[in-house]
């Protein structure tokens, strides 16, 4: 009996941290920044004065090609994995080092460093050049996945903000594209959609608390809020369903900025 009981003990434990684990909007990296501390100014000048500047140089360049090529894939940077793997024994000069590399991806790519989220410390690159015009990054869909990721969001978007997963799934199903079936452009669909969207941070993805058998949500991402435009995202779905986009009179309203009294509802799709 005892050891019974202690059975259930674990597994009520076990399921707690998954639900804390899946609760959350994204899906959370392992947290290994702890060993990490922000260094003060003064540490960054003694640091400074002990390094050349080609070596400083040299350390920044490293750290450019690192974000490009995580870029290429769209997979945020994490600065945990920066230090450990790119600045390492340059750690005690790093605001310094980030500065000059936000400085190059500006003046040189037309590129903006943005850190999305404070608290994990994650950077994504964005387009600066198109933004400064008053123009998303992405304004359209350029490829077939993105395509997908399109058709999802617009989804999204058109619901309020938030959505069960059963309603992407059986949207994706009328466009032939199949969760359950390896697609013969995306492969596994659902991992893309539930794995490489959400890891770039196009998505968010949720277990939503107190359901059985288990269910998800989706929302949009930290990424999507600055890459994607929401009045592209509308003229998009006008052209799918060949409507004038000002047909839907409140998500119009809320990509075009003007204000709205009533807000968009935050609650999932029923």
């Amino acid at each position: 009996m005892t050891q019974l009981t202690a059975m259930t003990q674990r597994k009520r434990l076990s399921n707690t941290q998954s639900r804390r684990q899946s609760g959350s909007l994204v899906v959370q990296e392992e947290d290994d920044d702890t060993t990490f501390t922000q260094p003060s100014t003064s540490q960054v000048q003694r640091g400074l004065e002990k390094l050349t500047p080609a070596q400083v140089d040299q350390k920044t360049a490293e750290v450019v090609q690192y974000f490009l090529v995580k870029d290429q894939k769209k997979i945020p940077v994490r600065r945990a994995d920066l230090v450990k793997h790119v600045v390492k024994e340059y750690r005690n000069i790093y605001p310094e080092i980030i500065k000059r590399a936000a400085r190059t991806f500006d003046q040189v790519f037309g590129l903006k460093l943005v850190e999305i989220d404070p608290k994990s410390h994650m950077y994504i690159l964005i387009n600066k050049l198109e933004a400064a015009e008053g123009a998303s990054p992405i304004n359209s869909p350029t490829n077939p996945k993105m395509g997908l990721l399109f058709v999802i969001l617009s989804v999204i978007f058109m619901k309020g903000g938030v959505v069960r997963e059963n309603l992407i799934w059986n949207t994706l199903k009328k466009l032939r594209v199949d969760p359950g079936e390896k697609h013969e452009e995306f492969g596994d669909v659902k991992k893309v959609v539930t794995d490489e969207f959400v890891r770039q941070r196009y998505l968010e993805y949720a277990r939503i608390p107190h359901t059985e058998p288990i269910e998800h949500e989706f929302r949009w991402g930290q990424r999507a809020e600055l890459e994607v435009s929401k009045a592209k995202i509308l003229e998009f779905m006008g052209q799918l369903h060949e409507q004038d986009p000002q047909t839907w009179s409140q998500q119009y309203r809320e990509a075009h900025s003007v204000p709205n009294s009533s807000q968009p509802s935050t609650s999932s799709q029923r």
